[in-house]
């Protein structure tokens, strides 16, 4: 017989401060997540040879690095969800068997991603740069991603695993460990230092690469220990297609939202190019840096999430109203903040990475105008996290395209053309991230009040 779990923290402590308790962690450890990327281009770009060369081939490689997230965390934005309403729900054999899924999916995905660093990496290369050395630095780099993507993988599972059970603070830990094991082996790998060969580019994927393991063995060992509510065994790992269709129903959207950052980096990589490739690196870095804003966006979503699928389980409207009402408050905050920093150090941003002369002012003004679209960026995250846990994961996917594909590359090709002729209309190009989160938004706050009326209000007051 099941019964309700009335003594979980996701059920019972105040929301706003639960939020906050659950929400602050998760934001460091996404933020961290964004480091990977940032810091391999702070260091390859301030190598003594061919530097420039080096943070061009990260530029162009990076949309499969963000595909290899999209799909992890995809994996366990779907697990976390259904398994804090099995818990809410007092079904932990479920929860189990959906731990033991995720598990079993990490796998499919590893082998995947291998395939594709083995045999893939070359033609994609080829499709972004004509130029020998940059390719090959392209392949060099992704093969060695690609072939070491257990750690993403299983890191994205292991964090989301301990996210939905409460211990969120846990996974910080194992992220926290992992950055700084990048951080640490990235000038010694890349520089040749300690007495070790100065690998270049690829010195910058083996630390990438060892402090994602890092991460993910430690967030293994953290849900042994920790997620008591979870039973571990093979007989949970057995691929069972109902849990597995319920996790991708949730997590579907979400990885499509997570893939078409890679998507739109791509198409965008290959309309600026057409303006020039000064153009394409300065969005390039830009795009880094505000990942590290976006991706606390992220992490306060991935709190919004498990709270109020928990309590949509429990059948609580006035716990689910009050965690939609304190994740947008505090997504908005953050967006604020996150405005002033890109408008306040836009030129130290884009001196960390070297940049200088026509590079620099391009990034410098990419970074003021498209930070401007954050306010409703943000709201636009909060509100597919919330679409996620109360069963609309449609909803999630159409703003995801509205807001990522739909209204960014035709409006950024058609502004690029103007751009091109003249290369003082430049900055009308930026712009299109601000009507797209705009329009997007305005969508999205439409399909909130119509699950307001058709879910929410169908709720008990609890």
């Amino acid at each position: 017989m099941k019964e309700k779990v009335t003594t979980n923290k996701l059920g019972i402590l105040p929301v706003n401060k639960l939020m906050l308790s659950m929400g602050i962690p998760m934001i460091l450890s996404m933020m961290l997540q964004a480091v990977y990327n940032i810091v391999d281009s702070a260091f390859v770009s301030n190598m003594k040879e061919n530097g420039e060369m080096a943070l061009n081939a990260l530029t162009l490689a990076f949309p499969v690095q963000m595909l290899m997230v999209a799909i992890g965390i995809g994996t366990g934005v779907g697990t976390n969800a259904l398994l804090s309403k099995s818990i809410g729900q007092g079904d932990s054999k479920k929860a189990s068997h959906v731990a033991g899924n995720s598990i079993f999916l990490g796998i499919i995905i590893c082998i995947v991603f291998i395939l594709f660093g083995l045999f893939g990496v070359d033609i994609y290369a080829s499709s972004q740069t004509t130029n020998p050395e940059v390719k090959e630095m392209v392949v060099n780099y992704l093969t060695i991603c690609c072939c070491g993507s257990v750690g993403i993988v299983f890191f994205s599972i292991f964090e989301k695993l301990l996210q939905a059970t409460g211990h969120s603070v846990f996974s910080t830990i194992a992220q926290v460990a992992g950055a700084l094991a990048n951080i640490i082996l990235d000038p010694i790998l890349i520089y040749g230092w300690l007495g070790f060969p100065a690998m270049g580019v690829e010195g910058a994927a083996y630390a990438t690469i060892i402090g994602q393991i890092a991460s993910a063995l430690l967030g293994l060992i953290f849900h042994l220990r920790q997620n008591k509510e979870i039973s571990n065994g093979l007989e949970y790992i057995k691929p069972d297609l109902k849990i597995i269709k319920s996790i991708y129903s949730i997590g579907l959207p979400a990885i499509i939202s997570q893939a078409l950052m890679s998507i739109m980096t791509y198409g965008m990589n290959i309309i600026l190019v057409n303006i020039s490739e000064n153009v394409v690196t300065a969005y390039g870095l830009y795009y880094k840096v505000q990942q590290f804003i976006l991706f606390a966006a992220f992490g306060l979503r991935d709190a919004i999430t498990p709270i109020v699928s928990f309590n949509h389980g429990m059948r609580s409207k006035t716990r689910v109203k009050d965690g939609i009402k304190y994740g947008i408050t505090y997504t908005i905050i953050i967006m604020l903040v996150g405005l002033l920093v890109m408008e306040v150090f836009a030129n130290p941003f884009s001196t960390l990475f070297g940049l200088s002369g026509e590079t620099q002012e391009i990034c410098v003004s990419a970074m003021r105008i498209i930070s401007l679209s954050f306010i409703f960026a943000g709201i636009n995250i909060a509100y597919q996290g919330i679409f996620q846990a109360l069963d609309s994961g449609m909803e999630s996917l159409i703003i995801s395209v509205l807001r990522q594909f739909l209204f960014v590359l035709p409006v950024a090709w058609g502004f690029s053309l103007l751009a091109k002729q003249n290369s003082d209309m430049l900055w009308i190009v930026w712009t299109t991230f601000i009507i797209a989160e705009g329009l997007s938004c305005l969508i999205a706050t439409i399909f909130m009040r119509k699950i307001n009326q058709n879910i929410i209000s169908d709720l008990e007051e609890l």
